[in-house]
């Protein structure tokens, strides 16, 4: 079996390591929780952390521990989690890191049954032993932690937020299916702000840092179990219990999407994973071998990241490979035939007879009835209206692009509405680019509150079509 990480820490820890608690509810789903080292100070990691818990509207009991202050945002704080009588679900810890192993020490005695230890300066700044510390406590007491080093966690029907990144600074996405698991804090909220933006929901947020107890392999598997994750969008930098990543691996693909970025593909970019979260990054080939080996989608970057998850969000069903181009621009047309000319997966489709018949007689002289087909400059929502219907009943074609270039005089309000409105008549799937600023930016907002796919170039809409594709040919395996 390829092991795909391993170090002299590592092979200690597994001589010790007790089976890690797989039911991460506690921490996702916490009736109460406590922050340790929250703060008055605005600004600081505790203090931030209690605000977005009170400004998520959560509704379970919130502790906030400070031994210098009797009270934190205007609710009762604790010198010590063992002051407080209730039983706690979640501690989260957010103190400088030599004073960890003390208060989880304390949270272990009080049967604390999860905690996610947000604070830096552990193995990534070379301190193993440390490390290893909170590890033997967290396994002696049975708690199921994360990090070090880690945003932490957010749930967005639970209300549940440890981020401590400032409200104003950062916009929250939307309850949706899409869980996203990250190994690095920087990427994760760059995502979760630029997925604000995008039109599609997220469920669960996971960033795990160090990944000392709880790690990718255990996050995998409660989310393949979890029915509010519909996709899974995972940044890793490397993988420490190899055996067990690839058989969560070749599980999980077969239930939902995974959508994986793997850092460190090159020797610098392996240093640095090891400098930023301990992570022994590995053989890419290896890592990229086993993820196209279980149908995982492989992004190449954050931007692929955000273009992949949308589709799967949609739950589009492929029914082919064979693509229809609908565009009242002819040069983004052009554009976009030669991207799907230039793909292994995907090719333009030939209209049948019938359809081009219905299309000649739908449309006005000056629309030649090829594929791309170009409405002209002038087109409105009647004629986007009559193409798209009629190419839909095409028994030529499996997918439709249809391109709106809101800049032109009959491209408004009214096609993005018969747009939406055709997305579940239609018989075929359909995905939308459209390229712009302030007005497009609008209707693109418009259409994928409806569920409506919508990309900013050709290439992307086409690599997200490549990667639908790939996955339902990957699913299809199982399902005969």
């Amino acid at each position: 079996m390829i092991e795909l990480g391993t170090s002299e820490s590592l092979k200690a820890k597994k001589k010790t390591r007790a089976e890690i608690p797989k039911n991460l509810e506690p921490m996702l789903k916490p009736k109460s929780v406590a922050i340790i080292g929250a703060s008055r100070v605005p600004g600081k990691v505790g203090n931030v952390i209690l605000q977005n818990y009170l400004s998520a509207g959560y509704s379970g009991e919130l502790y906030p521990v400070n031994k210098n202050a009797d009270e934190v945002l205007g609710i009762r704080a604790y010198r010590s989690i063992l002051d407080i009588k209730q039983q706690i679900d979640l501690a989260v810890i957010a103190i400088p890191a030599l004073g960890v192993p003390e208060v989880l020490e304390e949270c272990g005695k009080k049967k604390v049954k999860s905690a996610i230890v947000v604070s830096g300066g552990f193995a990534e700044v070379g301190e193993i032993v440390l490390q290893e510390k909170i590890i033997e406590i967290a396994k002696k007491h049975n708690i199921a932690m994360l990090g070090p080093n880690c945003l932490g966690v957010m749930d967005t029907r639970s209300r549940v937020d440890t981020l401590f990144l400032p409200s104003y600074k950062i916009s929250k996405p939307q309850i949706g299916g899409v869980s996203f698991v990250s190994q690095s804090g920087a990427i994760g909220s760059t995502v979760l702000d630029v997925v604000s933006g995008e039109g599609f929901g997220l469920s669960k947020f996971i960033s795990y840092g160090n990944a000392a107890y709880i790690d990718e392999v255990d996050i995998l598997n409660y989310l393949m179990h979890d029915d509010e994750t519909k996709v899974i969008v995972l940044y890793i930098e490397g993988i420490k219990r190899g055996k067990e990543f690839v058989e969560i691996a070749r599980k999980i693909t077969k239930v939902k999407p995974v959508v994986v970025l793997k850092a460190g593909r090159t020797s610098a970019g392996s240093s640095a994973a090891h400098s930023h979260t301990a992570a022994l990054a590995g053989n890419y080939e290896v890592y990229e071998a086993i993820f196209r080996q279980f149908g995982f989608t492989i992004a190449e970057d954050i931007s692929d990241m955000i273009y992949y998850a949308k589709i799967f969000d949609a739950e589009i069903e492929p029914k082919g490979n064979r693509i229809a181009v609908v565009t009242n621009g002819g040069g983004l047309g052009v554009i976009t035939a030669d991207d799907i000319g230039s793909s292994r997966y995907l090719k333009m489709s030939a209209f049948s007879v019938e359809t081009r018949r219905a299309l000649k007689s739908a449309m006005p002289g000056i629309v030649n009835i090829a594929n791309p087909l170009d409405l002209a400059g002038d087109a409105d929502d009647k004629r986007y209206e009559s193409a798209l219907t009629a190419i839909g009943k095409d028994a030529e074609t499996d997918m439709i692009l249809a391109i709106v270039l809101f800049q032109t005089p009959g491209a408004d309000s009214k096609v993005a509405a018969e747009l939406i409105k055709l997305k579940d008549s239609l018989e075929k799937p359909m995905v939308v680019i459209s390229i712009g600023a302030e007005y497009t930016e609008m209707h693109k907002k418009m259409m994928e509150s409806a569920g409506l796919p919508v990309y900013d170039s050709p290439e992307a809409a086409v690599k997200s079509f490549e990667a639908l594709l790939r996955y339902a040919e990957y699913r299809s395996r199982f399902e005969k």
